[in-house]
């Protein structure tokens, strides 16, 4: 054999290697579907299906990646940046995201929640609350902030009037200035909402019901464009992963405690105590989007542009 034809067996053989070197690196690597959350029981059912592993269940080959992130401020920051394809929030920052351009669409809703304003007892009620007292809640465009200006609409004429009182805290860092006296109030959720309620020295001047008046989805779950286009029968395994997990907690709620409690850091019986009370729902079903949507109009707090049914992923 010539010094030529054994140079090119030795070079075709290399090729050969490589090539199979590249192809077993890309039939080993996974794909990856990242979820964002937020913090609080509203999004119990994401840590039963990430305990009891419902996604990667019927997604053997995909590499689930779950990020808790303080608000939708930065889960849009991290759809932005092509970090996320799943995210759980209140339906007015979704609205707020998708009148500004944001490929997203809901695709399920989550929760229903006691939600509400704590206040000090020198706040006897929300009516006595000031421009000047100090509001933590997550963000402006929040469910908080928009449900605490529909309130202040109803009671004293103008949606706006304590845009300029609101702080903004993710709801550990909200109740703690709450307990501390570091703010005057906080729009919470549970189980902070249940643990401020539990100190004498507080108490809820405006439920969510009140605000709104009546039942809405506290959080839905929304995917972006290009997931829904790129991957869906993996939304479709999301959904019926999202399904199992509300149904093990409205089947099992003892069983779901045992999970949440070490969680959530916090006793067993607490916890199946707060996920059991009547107005504490998990459901796929979406309620309240077309009110949101209405009432953010007439406020500014939506251009106009967008209608509940352009939202939809179904």
């Amino acid at each position: 054999m010539s010094r030529l034809t054994k140079a090119i067996s030795l070079k075709n053989l290399t090729l050969i290697i490589i090539s199979a070197l590249l192809l077993l690196s890309s039939c080993s690597k996974k794909n990856t579907v990242a979820i964002a959350e937020q913090y609080g029981l509203a999004y119990a059912p994401l840590q039963i299906m990430r305990s009891m592993q419902f996604f990667e269940k019927l997604e053997p080959d995909t590499e689930i990646k779950w990020i808790r992130l303080g608000n939708t401020a930065a889960i849009r920051e991290a759809v932005l940046a092509g970090e996320v394809d799943l995210g759980f929030m209140g339906l007015p920052p979704f609205l707020i995201g998708a009148d500004n351009g944001m490929d997203w669409k809901l695709v399920s809703g989550l929760s229903i929640c006691p939600v509400g304003l704590v206040a000090a007892e020198n706040i006897p009620d929300f009516r006595s609350l000031s421009v000047e007292n100090r509001i933590a809640l997550p963000q402006p465009g929040s469910i908080q902030h928009i449900l605490l200006s529909m309130a202040a609409e109803r009671e004293f004429g103008g949606a706006s009037l304590f845009d300029n009182s609101l702080i903004t805290m993710k709801h550990p860092d909200g109740m703690a200035a709450l307990l501390s006296g570091a703010v005057d109030a906080h729009f919470t959720s549970p189980p902070y909402i249940f643990i401020e309620n539990a100190d004498p020295g507080f108490h809820t001047i405006l439920t969510g019901l009140e605000a709104f008046g009546g039942e809405f989805s506290f959080v839905g779950a929304m995917a972006t464009d290009s997931f829904i286009k790129n991957s869906p029968a993996q939304l479709e395994n999301f959904l019926l992963a999202l399904q199992q997990s509300i149904d093990y907690i409205n089947a099992d709620p003892a069983g779901a405690a045992d999970i949440l409690a070490e969680l959530y850091n916090l006793p067993r019986q607490q916890v199946l105590d707060y996920i059991t009370r009547p107005e504490m729902k998990f459901t796929t079903e979406l309620f309240g989007l077309q009110r949101f949507i209405s009432f953010m109009k007439n406020n500014g707090y939506l251009s106009g542009g967008i209608d509940s049914k352009d939202l939809l992923y179904k």
